[in-house]
């Protein structure tokens, strides 16, 4: 496929929300999307047909993980990620280096990357800019990342030094990269400190990528902390290309993002609290299913639920599936959990169309208020 169309339209906003579609050579996007986390080339516990069923556009493959086991020459071997995992719709790798730098073992840094021993078997590795590309075009994602280094937050002396090499290492991404059906979105970094990240906007805009990531978030600081540094970026991100808040995904993560101008989002919380047997609801209650208060409970997770999970099994029976250790416990608390962050996905997408937005957001914080939960710096 030659010169496939990475377009990105913008079709309804109020105030910083906005909706839209971004094409890729595996389908449309339409924006604010959430994608599932497929580390390893795999949902946990579900198919591909399953996450088709519950309206998932857009998966995240992980290019460490991937690199380490199979291997990126493999997968490209066996036709790319999209026919080694059977999946028709568009994918997203990210650069790998957020777990270089938060699970390799014996990490080495300088200007040109980063050495490392594997997390697997302690095998030393070599990662940087040219060999993220390399790997990701491999991979063969319609999206993929450009290498950066995330930093300590709170840190400013190294997130300068992080963001420094981030500016450089994304200059060298542009310049290896070779595949044309594959946008190569570039990283903000700057951790809370507002003129690291007025510096690393205006720098990753100028380089001209179709789209550009927030990274450096939600790894340690303040909902209102990010909440800030999302407030000072909009304005400084180019109107026309999508932004991505890198691992983020709460219920009222996608609300306060999408406020703040973001269309894409990513995270593991829905599949990581089915495997720690928990559900989550449209409002962010957390249902631990151990707990012995759900033995006799013959409602749904949530009864406003319309998910396949919901509209067939009670709080008893998931539970005694956990109890007695059935792997059906994940998977029927995973379709529930995405299917719960899909949905509010796309009613925030119908609220922007609809000019109904700040509506739709002073109703969700009521019933948030409702409930007794935390409003999270709303």
């Amino acid at each position: 496929m030659s010169n496939p169309p990475f377009s990105f339209q913008l079709e309804a906003r109020q105030g910083r929300a906005r909706a839209g579609k971004f094409q890729t050579p595996h389908g449309e996007l339409l924006t604010p999307v959430f994608a599932p986390v497929g580390t390893q080339a795999s949902v946990k516990s579900l198919t591909p047909v399953q996450l088709m069923d519950l309206g998932a556009s857009l998966i995240l493959a992980n290019t460490y993980h991937l690199y380490l086991r199979p291997g990126d020459e493999l997968i490209a071997e066996m036709g790319g990620l999209h026919q080694f995992m059977h999946w028709s719709g568009p994918i997203l790798t990210d650069s790998g280096g957020f777990q270089v730098f938060s699970l390799a073992k014996n990490r080495s840094i300088d200007k040109d990357g980063v050495t490392f021993r594997s997390h697997i078997d302690g095998s030393s590795h070599r990662l940087g800019p040219e060999k993220s590309i390399s790997i990701q075009e491999n991979l063969g994602a319609d999206i993929i990342m450009a290498f950066d280094e995330c930093a300590d937050p709170y840190d400013k002396a190294y997130s300068k030094l992080a963001m420094s090499r981030t500016h450089s290492w994304a200059e060298r991404c542009l310049q290896v990269k070779t595949r044309s059906d594959q946008a190569l979105f570039g990283i903000v970094q700057g951790g809370i400190f507002e003129d690291l990240r007025r510096e690393s906007a205006g720098f990753i805009a100028s380089l001209g990528f179709p789209g550009i990531a927030i990274g450096g978030l939600s790894v340690g600081e303040t909902k209102l902390e990010m909440h800030n540094i999302l407030e000072l970026l909009d304005p400084l991100l180019p109107d026309d290309k999508p932004r991505y808040l890198m691992g983020v995904g709460t219920p009222e993560d996608l609300i306060n993002g999408v406020r703040r101008g973001i269309d894409i989002f990513d995270c593991v919380l829905p599949t990581r609290l089915a495997r720690h047997k928990a559900g989550m609801t449209r409002y962010g209650e957390r249902l631990n299913l151990v707990n012995a208060k759900y033995a006799r409970d013959s409602q749904p997770l949530d009864v406003d639920c319309q998910c396949y999970t919901c509209q067939n099994f009670s709080r008893s029976y998931i539970r005694h599936l956990i109890i007695a250790k059935e792997m059906l416990s994940a998977t029927l608390l995973s379709i529930h959990n995405l299917h719960t962050l899909i949905v509010l996905i796309n009613d925030i997408r119908q609220a922007i169309l609809a000019g109904e937005f700040d509506n739709f957001v002073g109703q969700y914080f009521q019933q948030r208020t409702f409930l007794g939960l935390d409003e999270n710096e709303k």
